[in-house]
């Protein structure tokens, strides 16, 4: 149970403070929608709605970050016999991802369509997509997301792992310590499963509008983008996605990490 809100917490604190960060990535992603820029919120929408959708992505990722971290910690329970401590930690959080992925997906899928909306022209709220969406449509992408967040999920937990051994030196420093070591597992997850996040949002954004490309499915997706904008185009919102990863993860595991060892000291005094 502490896992489940602790992990929860974490996930809210990390996605509030760099929602905007978010968005431009979604932007970038989705490059092919008119008036699709962060001047353009801001001119039309104002400054707040930086944040658009923020609060379904809090929906969303409260429950998925709370089965997250808690499946992760039961899974190295379970698969203590696995010998290799770096193998332990990515059979573990692959696992956790994959379930925690399908179990909040219509709330993923919602939330890209809340964010990349201009002044409520579609959908008044959450409830309003849930209503308008069909569930294939509500489901579109998943299976990339299987492909994709499950990977990215296990090297995310198993480098986290590996750069507290890495830094260990800055462990006096134990703010500085932890930050590192998740903004760093971040980056590594994103560099090598970063082609995943942007099909995934292409196929959830297919009933969006007419301005969005169709595709039959995951390799038609692939190979259109590749025609159309080369092997870069499976890359488009990296750089942005390095500069909000890095804040997003060091937040997440600094606060999953703190009041996981302010509860342990509570519970010994």
């Amino acid at each position: 149970m502490e896992s489940l809100l602790i992990g929860g917490l974490a996930g809210i604190t990390a996605r509030t403070a760099t929602s905007p960060l978010e968005l431009l990535k979604l932007q970038k992603q989705n490059n092919y929608l008119k008036n699709n820029s962060i001047k353009h919120v801001i001119r039309n929408e104002g400054i707040r709605y930086l944040w658009k959708g923020n609060f379904t992505n809090c929906v969303r990722v409260f429950p998925q970050y709370s089965i997250n971290f808690a499946l992760f910690e039961q899974n190295k329970v379970i698969l203590n016999r696995i010998p290799n401590k770096d193998l332990l930690n990515f059979t573990s959080g692959a696992l956790s991802g994959v379930i925690s992925m399908c179990a909040i997906y219509p709330l993923e899928t919602a939330r890209t369509h809340l964010s990349l909306q201009t002044n409520k022209a579609k959908y008044s709220g959450l409830g309003d997509v849930l209503i308008k969406l069909k569930s294939h449509e509500l489901y579109a992408g998943l299976r990339m997301s299987i492909f994709g967040f499950g990977p990215w999920n296990a090297i995310n937990f198993m480098s986290y792992y590996k750069y507290k051994e890495i830094f260990k030196e800055y462990e006096e420093n134990q703010h500085i310590y932890k930050l590192l070591c998740g903004g760093f597992a971040g980056a590594t997850a994103i560099s090598v499963t970063y082609p995943t996040d942007l099909i995934r949002k292409r196929l959830q954004m297919q009933s969006f509008s007419t301005e969005v490309p169709r595709y039959s499915g995951i390799v038609d997706c692939i190979k259109k983008i590749v025609k159309k904008e080369g092997i870069i185009g499976l890359y488009r919102g990296l750089p942005i996605s390095y500069i909000k990863c890095f804040p997003t993860l060091a937040i997440q595991f600094w606060t999953y990490d703190t009041i996981c060892e302010y509860v342990k000291q509570k519970t010994i005094q």
